[in-house]
């Protein structure tokens, strides 16, 4: 049962038929980890955490700096030089007092990812490099857990929902199948990025981890949306497994 301070704060759900009180009881219930607090993690929190999603987690071992404050909403300019996970937790709390949020101010890795994933019911990847992303993919596959991930650059962004362990669903190495050979990639410092793109990618990251979580509409499983601010082009593709994939490149996948 939905509170009435839930009934109101929530209403513009409720009138919706595909979510309704049973779908917001869904979203109240979920658990979903947030893996980087950044131009990507920040919108993609805040609507999360206003929508009702029950425990959130936060992933990220930096601290804001001024230069963040460009893209990565979710900081006041009080919080420069604090933690991004403690920063950010403040202002999802500030936001809905009804969401739990869990500290996780660390670099997730090989000897920690598996045990991060286990306490959530969905993984959104908002991260900044190939090595978390990865990572993710593989504990996620190993997981059965629903990845959304999420990538933005200059003007153009990408997004996609990975279920590879399903028939017909690739996982991220079927796109990549390996990491690109360190520095041939230049990062976010280097060539920059439209805080504005940002923003419409970290939202159509929470929209689709929303859907995931309610399972309503269509969702972005063997499929990628790109997206080119300049041209305000969105395209979505289809996205087949790749046979050859390391990771998921078999004929045995459960149903």
């Amino acid at each position: 049962m939905l509170s009435d301070e839930e009934l109101d704060r929530y209403a513009r759900h409720l009138v919706l038929r595909e979510i309704g009180g049973t779908g917001q009881a869904k979203i109240r219930a979920a658990r979903v980890l947030m893996v980087g607090v950044g131009g990507l993690g920040s919108p993609c929190a805040l609507y999360l955490a206003a929508a009702g999603v029950g425990t959130m987690g936060l992933v990220d071992d930096d601290t804001v700096s001024l230069s963040n404050l460009q893209r990565q909403i979710l900081f006041r300019s009080t919080d420069v030089g604090c933690g991004k996970v403690e920063a950010g937790a403040a202002a999802l709390k500030a936001l809905n007092p009804g969401v739990q949020v869990n500290l996780h101010p660390l670099r997730i890795g090989s000897d920690n990812a598996a045990a991060l994933i286990a306490g959530y019911d969905i993984v959104a990847d908002g991260s900044d490099n190939f090595a978390t992303r990865f990572l993710l993919n593989d504990a996620c596959y190993a997981a059965r857990k629903p990845l959304v991930s999420a990538a933005v650059t200059e003007f153009e962004g990408q997004l996609a929902t990975y279920k590879g362990w399903l028939p017909g669903c690739p996982c991220y190495r079927c796109l990549f199948p390996a990491p690109p050979p360190p520095g041939t990639v230049p990062s976010c410092s280097e060539t920059g990025v439209l805080g504005a793109a940002a923003g419409v990618m970290g939202s159509l990251q929470a929209l689709e981890v929303l859907k995931e979580i309610t399972g309503i509409g269509i969702g972005l499983a063997g499929k990628i949306l790109t997206y080119k601010a300049l041209s305000a082009e969105f395209r979505t593709a289809r996205l087949p497994p790749d046979p050859a994939c390391p990771l998921c490149g078999n004929a045995d996948k459960a149903i």
